[in-house]
């Protein structure tokens, strides 16, 4: 009999790959090889000559709206099936640190089909065997850090589907700008293979991409940008806390959309406090805390250790790395050191410490432009390295710029954190690329007192560092602690921080039990002295305006479960278990859990409850409730005022250096091969006036004055000497 079945295997192969309607009864017939024969039923997954095997992606729609403290990211993916067979739609997408998924849903015509979470066993099952029976379903997977992966199983031949899936993510100021990425390009993190965006059986076929984005804020805006889009977007002022803006393109993947927004100077110093609470239920909250301190200029020179990723997975972020550490160089001054340090297998030393004159920056920089990359990721010997030859009478700054990846050398993460818990040192972390490993460097930034920020190939690199760098030459808060009295909150993290940085807001997610009056303290140092700052805030009974909070707050609860995973601190089976746990009371996907999208026959059929259904209705109302109204404003130290300075800002007019060093890719981009007689495009030109070999130039108007006041002293020296 087996013989038998083989041999109609073979036909019906043999006459799908010229015979359409062959093509779909081998198809029809392999739910049946799949119990009897799975072995030769996989070996079939593979492409039949001249038989489509992929789904095109026709069309791709994203809607934004940034709120208080959280963006709401609603995405529609349009696939098309041009095979004579049904087929399953298989690809990874990343998504930004601490995104929190909420819904997804399958499109086809006027029916749509809403997922619920499982555990991620129970769902892998469920789906499979629905796929092998021929009906629609569709699974979102989470892998680590770095994607979530979707299956939608049994698109039909000729047709086409929609699947929908939307996500929450925090938005936190930084000197009161805000920034929102939405992910497109490659990771370039899987040490397997390079991750495209549309990975698996999707391709681009004659599609578009458009963007729609609102922003909703309680404080005023100043300005918008979108680095790569301003020739395609009017953003336009809804009114005094709404702005709106769209664009479309003609194809859908390619780089990543970011969208930076500037508030107004001068705001306050302030705690913001968003509530969610039913009446009789917990409540849960985000407190998003902006100090208003007058962090002074440290005196003297600064020590920066520059510490750079040079491995094979930062190939297509090199360009990105060496313009921000050339940028950077250029931002010395003649008082300050630097040296860099590059890893891969191995640590090296590339630049030695040197006073930051123009010909060492100068020379530093023709160096950084050269750099290549290729080999294995040492991380741990590259930030030993960086920590190791410090000097303790200087202010220091390590700078380490890496996509997180670490696959040889000492690779576990309770190593690193002990590293950067051994040094108190200012560690910043730019962590580039998608799908980076951005908990780690978050773990390492905590435990060294030290900050992380996410890099996209289209930030404005020379931002970042303007953000950065007033974070390293100014004052920060030290051993800062919050606490709250009079209402019994629970279940918060972080709320103990080594430093608070210039710009830094901090934000926490919380729950409490009833609303009630209490006392918020964040209790700190500053240059050695006590400080403590203190205000009185209300938290209701009742405030239905925000139930994604519920999600946020789970998250968050999440990442430090992972924390203590990380660190080794609990047993690991228990930790995974109220991993699952948040994850199906919340409905939420994490690494123990998955969200499936069947029919509502087939829920009942394996008894699973409509609890997302439920939750994503009272989401769905919330938000139009808060459409139709004006932005809230939920500053909480209204009455008491917890900081009497203005929060953090940049400087207004910053010295712009970014024509001096620009950087060019090495690698000709057809061959992947480095170019002949290379030569770096560094360039000495300076703006003003360059006084002797200082670190730097100096604005046009300042140079005048400085002649304008040596000429007047000469003139009164000389009357003096005449008289």
């Amino acid at each position: 009999m087996r013989t038998l079945y083989r041999y109609l295997i073979v036909i019906l192969i043999g006459l799908g790959a010229y015979n359409p309607l062959a093509a779909q009864s081998l198809a029809a017939f392999r739910p049946v090889m799949n119990i009897i024969m799975p072995q030769i039923s996989d070996k079939l997954d593979v492409p039949l000559p001249n038989l489509p095997r992929h789904l095109d992606l026709i069309d791709q729609r994203v809607e934004v709206v940034i709120f208080n403290g959280f963006a709401s990211v609603e995405v529609f993916h349009t696939f098309s099936n041009p095979a004579s067979v049904a087929l399953e739609a298989r690809y990874k997408m990343p998504l930004p640190p601490k995104a929190v998924l909420s819904e997804l849903s399958i499109i086809r015509g006027q029916d749509e089909q809403h997922g619920e979470v499982v555990s991620k066993k129970q769902a892998r099952t469920i789906y499979e065997q629905e796929k092998a029976a021929g009906r629609d379903a569709a699974l979102a997977e989470k892998d680590s850090y770095k994607w979530y992966e979707f299956h939608i199983t049994n698109i039909p031949p000729k047709d086409e589907i929609t699947m929908r899936h939307r996500y929450y993510q925090p938005i936190i100021l930084d000197s009161g700008i805000g920034k929102f990425v939405f992910p497109r390009e490659a990771g370039n993190t899987d040490s397997n293979a390079a991750l495209s965006f549309w990975e698996g059986n999707v391709k681009e076929a004659h599609n578009t991409f458009q963007f729609n984005c609102e922003i909703h804020s309680a404080w005023p805006i100043n300005n918008i940008r979108v680095p790569g889009h301003g020739d395609k977007i009017a953003h336009k002022k809804i009114d005094n806390d709404k702005w709106q803006f769209r664009f479309e393109e003609a194809k859908s993947g390619g780089k990543d959309v970011v969208v930076y927004y500037r508030l107004s100077d001068n705001l306050p110093g302030r705690l913001e406090i968003i509530p969610y609470k039913r009446l009789g239920k917990p409540g849960y909250f985000m407190m998003l805390l902006t100090p208003g301190e007058d962090l002074k200029p440290i005196r003297g020179g600064t020590d920066y250790s520059f510490v750079l990723d040079t491995s094979g997975s930062m190939r297509s972020k090199i360009g990105t790395l060496a313009s921000g550490v050339q940028n950077a160089l250029g931002r010395m001054n003649q008082q300050d050191r630097f040296r860099i340090i590059t890893f891969n297998k191995i640590a090296r030393e590339l630049q030695d410490w040197t006073i930051a004159s123009y010909d060492n920056v100068s020379a530093a920089c023709e160096k950084v432009a050269g750099l290549s990359s290729g080999n294995s990721t040492n991380l741990y010997a590259g930030i030993e390295r960086g920590l190791s030859d410090l000097s303790k009478s200087r202010p220091l700054a390590v700078i380490l710029v890496t996509d997180g990846v670490t696959n040889t050398g000492n690779m576990h993460p309770r190593n690193f954190y002990d590293l950067c818990k051994a040094h108190d040192v200012r560690m910043f972390n730019f962590v580039l690329g998608n799908s980076a490993n951005w908990p780690l460097m978050e773990m390492m930034s905590n435990a060294s007192g030290g900050f992380y920020t996410c890099v996209s190939n289209q930030d404005d690199i020379i931002g970042q560092l303007l953000l950065a760098k007033e974070k390293m030459v100014r004052e920060s808060l030290h051993n800062a602690e919050l606490n709250i009295n009079g209402v019994r909150t629970y279940d918060m993290t972080n709320t103990a921080m080594k430093k608070i940085y210039h710009g830094q807001q901090l934000v926490f997610f919380g729950r409490y039990a009833q609303g009630g009056t209490a006392e918020v303290t964040l209790t700190t140092t500053l240059s050695g002295r006590n400080k403590v700052y203190r205000t009185i805030v209300e938290l209701p009974a009742e405030a239905p305006e925000f139930p994604e909070l519920k999600r946020l707050w789970a998250m968050d609860r999440i990442a430090d479960i992972k924390h203590q995973k990380i660190l080794g601190m609990s047993n690991e089976e228990e930790l995974q278990q109220a991993e699952r746990d948040l994850g199906i009371a919340y409905q939420i996907v994490t690494d123990q859990t998955s969200m499936l999208v069947l029919s509502d026959k087939s829920f009942k059929r394996y008894d699973i409850k409509r609890e997302n259904k439920k939750k994503n209705e009272v989401e769905k109302a919330a938000r139009q409730y808060r459409y139709t109204k004006p932005v809230t404003n939920y500053r909480a130290d209204k009455k008491q005022k917890m900081f009497y300075h203005s929060a953090n800002t940049l400087p207004k007019k910053p010295v712009d250096y970014s024509k001096r060093y620009k950087y060019v890719d090495p690698y000709d981009v057809k061959t992947n091969k480095k170019k002949q007689n290379y030569k770096s495009s560094y360039s000495s030109s300076s703006r003003g006036f360059s006084f002797g070999r200082g670190g730097g130039s100096i604005d046009g108007w300042l140079s005048a004055l400085i002649l304008v006041m040596l000429s007047t002293l000469a003139w009164r020296r000389y009357t003096a000497t005449e008289s």
